[in-house]
């Protein structure tokens, strides 16, 4: 369990392939060791291949082999998220001992109503469906018009960051946050 409560909470959303990664390895690298970086897919996805069989490792990265599990996998999270919404944060979270923590893939208002018990600051990262395309994003029905792509659509974010492709805004909007983050730690 968390024995260290942190400072604060960056909880990171936005639609696939609008580079949430990308953002959150970007403001990592900013903040250095005061930082952890937490995923609450990833106990999903342990649970989810330790019971079906399945290679954990492959189902954390982009790779077709995730999308040809995605479907059922979310239906199969959504299931256990009924019977307790907070369970997947708490079980990314028990291991964090950093001041600072990151949830890099926030998805439903679930997981933004467990982490407001912190000190939180929320992020939504966007980018066109033009530039997502780009990216490798192609609409999945049941997927990308489903919760855990539209969970969030509604929520008001803190701050905004627009991940097109330019550089100097993107580091501008970085900048920005590690100092919300510093006057946190201090």
């Amino acid at each position: 369990m968390v024995t260290v409560q942190p400072q604060i909470v960056l909880v990171f959303c936005g639609k696939r392939k609008s580079g949430k990664d990308f953002v959150v390895s970007m403001v990592q690298e900013a903040l250095g060791a005061l930082c952890d970086v937490l995923r609450v897919s990833a106990p999903l996805k342990e649970q989810y291949a330790k019971e079906h069989g399945l290679d954990y490792e492959k189902l954390l990265d982009s790779s077709s082999y995730k999308e040809q599990y995605r479907v059922e996998m979310m239906k199969w999270g959504e299931e256990v998220r009924a019977r307790d919404p907070g369970y997947f944060c708490r079980l990314a979270t028990q291991t964090a001992i950093k001041p600072v923590w990151i949830i890099c893939d926030a998805r439903r208002p679930s997981d933004m109503k467990h982490f407001s018990t912190y000190n939180m600051v929320t992020i939504r990262v966007c980018a066109s469906d033009e530039v997502r395309r780009s990216r490798g994003w192609k609409f999945v029905h049941s997927v990308d018009d489903g919760e855990s792509e539209c969970g969030l659509d509604d929520y008001k974010c803190d701050i905004s960051i627009i991940n097109d492709g330019d550089d100097q805004m993107l580091s501008n909007d970085i900048k920005k946050l590690k100092e919300i983050v510093i006057s946190h730690c201090h």
